[in-house]
Protein backbone atom coordinates (compact mmCIF):
# COMPACT_ATOMS: atom_id res chain seq x y z
CA UNK A 1 0.00 0.00 0.00
CA UNK A 2 1.43 3.24 -1.21
CA UNK A 3 1.41 6.42 1.00
CA UNK A 4 -0.35 9.25 -0.47
CA UNK A 5 1.56 12.19 0.54
CA UNK A 6 3.60 14.37 -2.33
CA UNK A 7 6.95 15.15 -1.78
CA UNK A 8 6.58 18.69 -0.45
CA UNK A 9 9.95 20.51 0.49
CA UNK A 10 9.99 23.28 3.33
CA UNK A 11 7.36 26.17 2.62
CA UNK A 12 5.92 28.66 4.96
CA UNK A 13 2.82 27.65 6.07
CA UNK A 14 -0.51 30.00 5.73
CA UNK A 15 -1.73 30.09 9.32
CA UNK A 16 -4.57 32.73 8.38
CA UNK A 17 -5.84 30.37 5.57
CA UNK A 18 -7.59 27.23 4.97
CA UNK A 19 -8.51 25.86 8.45
CA UNK A 20 -11.96 24.29 8.18
CA UNK A 21 -14.21 22.28 10.89
CA UNK A 22 -12.82 19.04 11.62
CA UNK A 23 -15.05 15.91 11.51
CA UNK A 24 -16.43 15.39 14.80
CA UNK A 25 -16.50 18.40 16.34
CA UNK A 26 -19.71 20.95 16.70
CA UNK A 27 -19.41 23.97 14.42
CA UNK A 28 -19.98 26.38 17.48
CA UNK A 29 -16.88 24.74 19.51
CA UNK A 30 -14.57 27.11 17.59
CA UNK A 31 -11.79 24.18 16.72
CA UNK A 32 -10.28 24.39 13.54
CA UNK A 33 -7.86 21.90 11.34
CA UNK A 34 -5.51 22.63 8.93
CA UNK A 35 -4.69 19.52 6.58
CA UNK A 36 -0.57 19.68 5.40
CA UNK A 37 -0.43 16.79 3.73
CA UNK A 38 -2.47 13.27 2.35
CA UNK A 39 -5.88 12.55 3.14
CA UNK A 40 -7.37 9.89 5.11
CA UNK A 41 -10.46 7.75 3.32
CA UNK A 42 -12.79 6.49 6.74
CA UNK A 43 -15.27 4.81 4.70
CA UNK A 44 -12.61 2.60 2.94
CA UNK A 45 -9.76 2.44 5.66
CA UNK A 46 -7.08 3.94 3.59
CA UNK A 47 -4.47 7.20 3.42
CA UNK A 48 -2.72 8.90 6.03
CA UNK A 49 -3.16 12.67 7.11
CA UNK A 50 -1.40 14.82 8.36
CA UNK A 51 -3.09 18.25 10.15
CA UNK A 52 -2.77 20.79 12.71
CA UNK A 53 -5.69 20.60 15.10
CA UNK A 54 -6.10 24.23 16.50
CA UNK A 55 -8.59 24.81 19.43
CA UNK A 56 -9.26 27.50 21.28
CA UNK A 57 -9.46 28.96 25.05
CA UNK A 58 -12.27 27.09 26.64
CA UNK A 59 -12.97 24.79 24.57
CA UNK A 60 -14.18 21.18 26.26
CA UNK A 61 -15.57 17.60 24.89
CA UNK A 62 -17.53 15.73 26.05
CA UNK A 63 -17.30 12.35 25.34
CA UNK A 64 -14.57 9.54 24.28
CA UNK A 65 -13.08 9.72 21.00
CA UNK A 66 -12.58 6.47 19.30
CA UNK A 67 -11.31 5.76 15.93
CA UNK A 68 -10.21 3.11 13.73
CA UNK A 69 -7.08 4.38 12.63
CA UNK A 70 -3.66 5.33 13.98
CA UNK A 71 -2.88 8.43 15.48
CA UNK A 72 -0.09 10.14 16.37
CA UNK A 73 -0.36 13.79 18.74
CA UNK A 74 2.39 16.03 19.38
CA UNK A 75 1.28 19.16 21.71
CA UNK A 76 3.17 22.24 19.55
CA UNK A 77 2.08 24.73 21.93
CA UNK A 78 -0.84 26.16 24.60
CA UNK A 79 -2.38 23.53 27.02
CA UNK A 80 -4.14 20.33 26.68
CA UNK A 81 -6.19 18.58 29.92
CA UNK A 82 -7.03 14.87 28.82
CA UNK A 83 -9.79 13.03 30.86
CA UNK A 84 -12.06 15.65 31.83
CA UNK A 85 -16.07 15.32 32.23
CA UNK A 86 -18.99 15.98 30.96
CA UNK A 87 -18.74 19.59 31.90
CA UNK A 88 -15.03 20.25 31.53
CA UNK A 89 -13.95 19.57 35.25
CA UNK A 90 -11.00 17.56 35.97
CA UNK A 91 -8.21 15.37 34.05
CA UNK A 92 -4.56 15.58 33.44
CA UNK A 93 -3.27 18.88 32.31
CA UNK A 94 -0.04 18.96 29.85
CA UNK A 95 1.59 22.17 28.28
CA UNK A 96 3.39 22.23 25.21
CA UNK A 97 6.47 18.88 23.87
CA UNK A 98 3.99 16.30 24.92
CA UNK A 99 3.43 13.52 22.48
CA UNK A 100 0.96 10.56 21.94
CA UNK A 101 0.82 7.28 19.61
CA UNK A 102 -3.02 5.51 20.09
CA UNK A 103 -3.32 2.59 18.13
CA UNK A 104 -6.83 2.30 16.23
CA UNK A 105 -9.97 1.31 18.75
CA UNK A 106 -8.02 3.23 21.06
CA UNK A 107 -10.65 5.28 23.28
CA UNK A 108 -9.25 8.73 24.57
CA UNK A 109 -10.22 12.14 25.62
CA UNK A 110 -12.52 13.93 26.23
CA UNK A 111 -10.10 17.26 26.10
CA UNK A 112 -10.21 20.76 27.41
CA UNK A 113 -7.73 24.03 26.94
CA UNK A 114 -8.39 26.84 29.26
CA UNK A 115 -6.21 28.82 26.93
CA UNK A 116 -5.77 27.27 23.45
CA UNK A 117 -3.42 24.90 21.69
CA UNK A 118 -2.19 23.51 18.25
CA UNK A 119 -1.76 20.01 17.69
CA UNK A 120 0.44 18.77 15.34
CA UNK A 121 -1.51 15.15 14.21
CA UNK A 122 -0.78 12.24 11.73
CA UNK A 123 -3.73 9.60 10.97
CA UNK A 124 -2.95 6.42 9.25
CA UNK A 125 -4.98 3.06 8.67
CA UNK A 126 -2.50 -0.25 9.30
CA UNK A 127 -1.04 -1.12 5.18
CA UNK A 128 -3.26 -4.58 4.09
Amino acid sequence: MAINKLHDEFHTLDMERGWQLPEGYDPASGAQELVLAGSLDTVNKAGSRTRLLRLPGGLFTKKPFVHDYWEEVFLVEGDLTVGNDENGHGGTPFKGYTYAVRPPGAYHGPFKSEKGCVLLETHYFDPA
